[in-house]
């Protein structure tokens, strides 16, 4: 039976925010087999698949040792990614999906998000820029990354343009993990200070658990792992919205989520 475990700073009512990530059938492969990836939309590692489909996304590229090659598909397919004959080493596909809106039908919604993200001081904010605490609309856009293993899997993750990024500073599949993964979180062209760092880790049972970390001084966090076990860490950062963006969409407040899933080899 599949099971969530909540560790570190578990809030009396936590909010199950839906996350959009990259899930790969395995996580390393041969340079001869197809790589099966689901994009996926829900929570704790439990969430509904998508297909395909190119109006949805800005870019879903594969990145290896600094080239980066546009992910082809079919429209509708599921699973998303379903690619042969890919470059030797570590690949690192990247989503950036069109920015969506969502409704808080009411305010403590909103104040539990919040919390669970670690927004401080945005609840002053709301009302200092004169909001109400009321039902309102906020816009979000969503930057995952998957980290997969071809033959050996050796190389390294890199930033690869996207407006927030969490970079692997470790690669599970060469590297030595006994000390942990660290990681590196970006938000335009600087590290991403003191900013709340959700990791679930999947054991092989099925068994989940959810565990806040804070980045440092330069936006750096080490995370310890375990071998067999499969990971995904997210990091959602909020904003006022552009006057432009505002205005199109009706939203007081923008979203930024990125995401990243990786495995450690048994």
């Amino acid at each position: 039976m599949r099971r969530l475990f909540l560790a570190f700073a578990v809030l009396a009512s936590p909010v199950s925010a839906h996350e959009l990530w990259l899930e790969p059938q395995d996580y390393t492969v041969s340079p001869e087999a197809t790589l099966n990836v689901q994009i996926v939309n829900g929570s704790d590692f439990e969430g509904q698949n998508l297909p395909y489909l190119p109006q949805r996304f800005v870019r879903f590229d594969d990145v290896v040792d600094g080239s980066t090659f546009p992910i082809p598909g079919r429209i509708g397919d599921i699973p998303a990614v379903q690619i042969n004959e890919l470059p030797e080493g570590l690949n690192v596909l990247v989503y950036q999906a069109r920015n969506a809106t969502v409704d808080y039908d009411d305010w403590e919604t909103f104040v539990r998000f919040s919390e669970h993200k670690a927004f401080p001081g945005i609840l002053a904010a709301h009302s200092a820029r004169g909001f109400a605490e009321e039902p309102f609309k906020e816009v979000y856009s969503r930057y995952s990354k998957a980290l997969v293993a071809v033959g050996e899997g050796t190389g390294q993750d890199s930033r690869t343009g996207l407006e927030t990024e969490i970079v692997a500073l470790t690669n599970p599949y060469a590297d030595d993990t006994a000390e942990g993964m660290s990681f590196q979180l970006w938000y335009g062209d600087q590290p991403r200070a003191a900013a709340r760092f959700e990791v679930y880790d999947r054991s092989p049972a099925g068994d989940v658990t959810q565990t806040f970390y804070t980045t440092d001084a330069q936006g750096m966090v080490t995370v310890p792992v375990a071998a067999g076990h499969t990971y995904m860490a997210d990091a959602v950062l909020i904003r006022e919205p552009a006057e432009a963006l505002a205005e199109e969409t009706g939203a007081l407040w923008e979203t930024l989520w990125a995401n990243i899933t990786w495995a450690v080899p048994g």
